[in-house]
């Protein structure tokens, strides 16, 4: 990984008060697809913030160091959601798919189809006349 995004990383932890001192980090077994390599290696990371008490476990990647780094970007996100009732894109793209598959109202289906009915009676006048 390239060193502006660990200097990224650095700040950003630094910024929400994240010090390594803070971070207990261990290293387990990875689990899921993968075969036998991911068995026998221990490239998925776990790291426990130890003020707040968050938990964060990676396995995004088959690098170790990777995982470590995904884990701290995750453990900010957690953070920052907690500490400045921010959410997170991923909750904020959870809820906009809810709001989109939600069923509607009774007053907005009316109107909906209200405005349905006018434009069909406009469509319906530009027709040439029937013998």
């Amino acid at each position: 990984m390239k060193k502006e995004k660990h200097d990224e990383l650095a700040a950003r932890m630094e910024r929400l008060g994240i010090s390594e001192d803070d971070l207990i980090e261990k290293f387990i077994l990875g689990s899921g697809s993968g075969g036998q390599k991911i068995n026998k290696t221990s490239s998925c990371v776990y790291i426990k913030h130890i003020p707040t008490g968050l938990e964060v476990k990676c396995q995004k990647g088959r690098s170790r160091e990777l995982n470590r780094v995904y884990a701290r970007r995750e453990l900010c996100e957690k953070i920052e959601t907690q500490v400045f009732q921010k959410k997170s894109e991923k909750q904020q793209a959870t809820e906009k798919i809810r709001r989109q598959k939600r069923r509607r109202s009774r007053r907005s289906k009316e109107k909906m189809l209200a405005g349905k009915k006018i434009l069909s009676t406009k469509k319906e006048l530009r027709r040439p006349p029937s013998e």
